[in-house]
C-alpha cells in the first residue's frame, strides 16, 4: 500500500530523528529538502546545474525551483510505495504544488509534532552536532557516536538565531496548519514527549489515517486527527 507523509512542525521538535524511525517502520524513503537538492545538483541534470548555480552563489532555493527539484525526486521508482516528506512544503503555494504533483496517488498524510517556544529554545540551546559528520549528537559526551567526532554547538542554535527561525516558521509555515488542519488524514503530536513514545503515537495516527482510508484525500477533509482523542 502507498503511504505518503509529509512532516510538519517547529525547528528543534524532532522531525529527523523521527523521519529515520519512520523510514524503517514503513520502509519508505525520507526526502529532506537537502537532501533533494544535493541528489539534484549530483545527477548533473539542467535542473541540478541551475540548483548547484544558485547554492554556489549564495542565493535562496525560490518555491518554483524547489518545487521542480520535488517533483522530479518524487518521480523516481523508489517513491512508488511512498514517501516521507521532510522539509517541503514550507508556504502555501508549495502545498498547493505538492497537491497537483501528487495527484492520483494515496492521499498525503500529515504528521505536525507540536512543541511549545519555551521547549524549542530549550532543546536547541542544548543541541550539538557532529563537527566531522555533520549529524546532530544522538548520545551523551562530546563525541559523535556515528563517526566519533567532536560534538560542537551547532551555529543555527544560538539563541537569537532560534527566535529569528522560529518567527519564518510562524510566518510562513503555521498557515500550512491551517491548509492541511481540515483534513482526514491530519495528525497532530505531541512532540515534548520522550522519542520512542512520539514515534509510537505517529505510527498509530497513521495507520489509523490510512485505515480510514484518508477520505479527504488530497483535498479538505473533514476534521482534525488527533491521537490524543482518536
Amino acid at each position: 500500500m502507498e503511504l505518503n507523509l509529509v512532516m510538519l512542525g517547529p525547528p528543534g521538535a524532532g522531525k529527523g530523528t523521527q523521519a529515520r524511525q519512520l523510514r524503517r517502520a514503513f520502509d519508505i524513503p525520507h526526502i529532506s529538502t537537502g537532501a533533494m537538492l544535493r541528489d539534484a545538483v549530483q545527477a548533473g541534470t539542467p535542473l541540478g546545474r541551475e540548483v548547484g548555480a544558485i547554492m554556489e552563489s549564495g542565493g535562496l532555493i525560490d518555491d518554483e525551483v524547489i518545487t521542480r527539484v520535488v517533483t522530479e525526486r518524487l518521480a523516481h521508482p523508489d517513491t512508488s510505495g511512498g514517501f516521507l516528506l521532510d522539509g517541503y512544503p514550507r508556504t502555501i503555494r508549495q502545498a498547493e504544488a505538492l497537491d497537483r504533483i501528487v495527484a492520483g496517488r494515496a492521499p498525503l498524510v500529515i504528521i505536525d509534532i507540536v512543541l511549545t517556544e519555551a521547549e524549542v529554545i530549550r532543546r536547541l540551546a542544548s543541541r550539538m552536532v557532529c563537527a566531522e559528520c555533520g549529524t546532530n549528537a544522538t548520545g551523551e559526551g562530546d563525541v559523535c557516536h556515528d563517526c566519533g567526532g567532536p560534538l560542537v554547538p551547532r551555529a543555527d542554535d544560538r539563541e537569537q538565531v532560534v527566535v529569528n527561525r522560529l518567527e519564518v516558521y510562524r510566518n510562513q509555515t503555521e498557515p500550512l496548519v491551517r491548509y492541511y488542519g481540515g483534513r482526514s488524514t491530519y495528525c497532530r503530536i505531541d512532540g515534548a514527549r520522550l522519542p520512542d513514545d512520539v514515534t509510537a503515537d505517529i505510527v498509530r495516527a497513521v495507520e489509523s489515517a490510512t485505515r480510514d482510508g484518508g477520505q479527504g484525500g488530497s483535498g479538505p477533509g473533514s476534521g482534525i486527527r488527533d491521537p490524543e482523542t482518536s
